[in-house]
């Protein structure tokens, strides 16, 4: 399947968990950086450090750690807990597009045929 299939879990109250916060966590873990990672997603430093804000304050624990004092000393680390949702998150996904590809395949098999071709 595409990647362009979006799945948002609503966690509680406002808390939501999507692609866009996957992708920034897997992206911090990989450049060890809240703001390398921001910049590699084509997003601010703010907004990015606000999503890690609200992640953190709604999960039991921190899912990511970040350290201050500039490059040499500071950056950021994926924890555990941040891990784990990612992973989770990512399980939801695979379940749910396996679940929906009958449907989807039906719904694409009655599209004009342009219109299935450039769908896939």
């Amino acid at each position: 399947m595409r990647e362009n299939h979006l799945i948002r879990l609503h966690l509680q109250g406002d808390l939501s968990f999507g692609p866009g916060k996957a992708e920034l966590l897997e992206t911090v873990r990989d450049l060890g950086s809240l703001q390398d990672a921001a910049n590699a997603m084509g997003m601010s430093y703010s907004k990015a450090w606000k999503l890690v804000r609200d992640m953190n304050q709604g999960f039991r624990e921190p899912v990511l750690i970040l350290h201050r004092g500039g490059k040499d000393k500071g950056g950021a680390e994926l924890t555990k807990t941040g891990a784990a949702a990612v992973q989770l998150y990512r399980d939801a996904v695979a379940a749910a597009e396996k679940a929906a590809l009958p449907a989807l395949n039906k719904m694409r098999a009655m599209l004009a045929s342009d219109q299935a071709n450039s769908s896939v």
